[in-house]
């Protein structure tokens, strides 16, 4: 009763402010976080000019040798191995980016569904693979797609031809294969925004529209499209922003020596340069050139998005 009382004596600019407290203290250890992870990392770069070697003192530049932009310059040097790199990354963003409007045209057809409990069936169904471990996805994948698993099962009790490699293994499949896992991992989830975006459309639109003879199809069309238009512009100007980050967990557990030539990405040939060969400095080399290079396009999207649509993104 004290409390309530005391909370009553407040006035409403002082309840906004301790309001503000509460919400800034829940993001407190987000904000933490992110500093510790992304930010406090960045000390490292300075080893870019340095040849570093596990083992050595860290931070204590006096017992490393400067090597001033020889890392950058090996950039350069690797052209033949910078390149394949970057066009399997590149080749998997622009992928992910042509099949970007998959969430939009799912969340507007999980809208039209009319019953409630099949509607949260599905949202749940493809919402759970998000959460998922890539290594259990693997574990999966090896038990259906290997020479043994069960795809070839299958064939062989049908008596249909085997195949001589699995898609595991196949070069030619490894790109589209790992584009359909990432549809089949992101493709609920990612629709959630859009979902969001639609329930804020007015539905004063819908009235008026159906007033005008508009059928389910023109509702669709004329009303909610352009309705999640704006977030499907941003989201995409930000994955353009993007373009150099694959993630690193997918490619990571389906590695193998027959697609490595294909799903050898920037984020997992960084690690290997790091860990498997050893050579920290050129690491942290190609991660400050893939950071540069991800900031300056944020920023020209930003500007493209200032220009067309009168909003910046940041």
């Amino acid at each position: 009763m004290r409390r309530n009382s005391v909370l009553q004596k407040l006035t409403r600019p002082d309840k906004r402010k301790l309001l503000g407290l509460k919400y800034f203290a829940l993001a407190v250890p987000f904000l933490v976080f992110v500093f510790a992870f992304s930010y406090v990392p960045l000390i490292s770069w300075v080893y870019a000019f340095y040849d570093y070697k596990m083992g050595m003192p860290f931070l204590d530049l006096s017992k490393v040798e400067f090597v001033g932009l020889n890392n950058f310059a090996k950039l350069v040097r690797e052209g033949r191995e910078t390149i394949r790199v970057l066009r399997n990354t590149l080749v998997m963003s622009s992928l992910n980016i042509l099949v970007s409007p998959l969430p939009v045209i799912f969340a507007i057809l999980l809208n039209e569904i009319r019953s409630g409990w099949f509607r949260k069936f599905i949202q749940t169904t493809t919402t759970l693979p998000h959460f998922i471990s890539w290594i259990v996805v693997y574990g999966v994948a090896f038990s259906m797609f290997s020479m043994n698993g069960l795809v070839n099962q299958i064939y062989a009790m049908l008596n249909l031809p085997v195949p001589q490699v699995s898609i595991l293994g196949n070069n030619k499949m490894a790109w589209l294969f790992h584009l359909g896992l990432g549809i089949w991992k992101s493709l609920g989830w990612s629709a959630i925004i859009y979902i969001a975006a639609i329930t804020g459309i007015d539905t004063e639109l819908y009235d008026a529209a159906k007033i005008d003879g508009a059928n389910k199809f023109r509702l669709m069309l004329h009303v909610t499209v352009p309705g999640i238009a704006p977030t499907y512009i941003v989201l995409l100007l930000l994955s353009i922003s993007n373009l150099l980050s694959n993630g690193f967990d997918q490619y990571f557990v389906f590695y193998n020596s027959m697609v490595s030539d294909k799903v050898e990405v920037l984020d997992y040939y960084v690690y290997k340069v790091g860990f498997l060969v050893g050579d920290y400095s050129y690491s942290i080399a190609l991660g400050m050139f893939k950071t540069l290079v991800s900031i300056t396009l944020l920023f020209t999207v930003n500007f493209i998005s200032k220009k067309v649509r009168g909003e910046s993104l940041v």
